[in-house]
Parts: C-alpha cells; sequence; structure tokens
C-alpha cells in the first residue's frame, strides 16, 4: 500500500532512501528529507507491506512528474514492490511520470513489462 510521506517516518524514509547510490552520504540524505518536508512541489511515499520496505519520490516541474527516488529493501528484491509503487504512484498522478538520469532504466524496464502483458 502506498503511503504519503509524515515526518514520524522519517529515519524509515531516509533508511530506504540510503539504499540508492546517489543518497549514500547522511548530509545528501538529510537535504533529500528536508527538500520532500518542505517543498510543495516534492511528494515522497512509502510502501508497506507488513512493514515499510520501499520508497518512490517525484518532483512536479512544468505539469510533469519527474520520478526522483525509487528504492526497494535489498531484502523485498524482486518481488515485484518497485513496480507495484508505480503503478500506485501513476494511479494518483495527474500528469505523465518522466524519469530522471538515475531512475529512467527502472522506468524504462517497468514500462516495457506492462506493454508486454
Amino acid at each position: 500500500m502506498l503511503v504519503p510521506y509524515k515526518s514520524m517516518n522519517q529515519k524509515i524514509a531516509m533508511g530506504l532512501l540510503s539504499f540508492m547510490p546517489k543518497e549514500k552520504d547522511v548530509k545528501k540524505l538529510q537535504k533529500t528529507i528536508e527538500r520532500y518536508e518542505n517543498d510543495i512541489d516534492w511528494k515522497l511515499y512509502l510502501w508497506k507491506e507488513e512493514d515499510f520496505v520501499g520508497v518512490i519520490g517525484i518532483s512536479i516541474e512544468s505539469g510533469e512528474a519527474l520520478l526522483q527516488h525509487v528504492c526497494v529493501n535489498p531484502s523485498h528484491r524482486r518481488e515485484g514492490i518497485g513496480k507495484k509503487m508505480l503503478r500506485e504512484l501513476m494511479k494518483t498522478l495527474p500528469c505523465d511520470l518522466k524519469p530522471t538520469k538515475e531512475t529512467k532504466r527502472f522506468l524504462r524496464t517497468c514500462v516495457k513489462e506492462e506493454e508486454s502483458l
């Protein structure tokens, strides 16, 4: 289930975001969380199964949503959670979803798999 980020989940969100290659540095990670908390155009969501196991974040720019972050706890990877998060997120978006350089491969793979069904 996709759950909008709340500051009470900050440690969980930071832990999940830290699995992304460019979010390893604590100061960078703190700035990222701060942006999601303070910029109305940046939205972060957590994925909850029994526990929180994934995170997905977007920014809205010029009428498009940019997929900024997507990460699943390594012990829950290869279970389709990333695709589930993406599907649920896309249902809520009022605009097209575009990748960033960091999320391009993931988004392209998911779209190809959806098209082949």
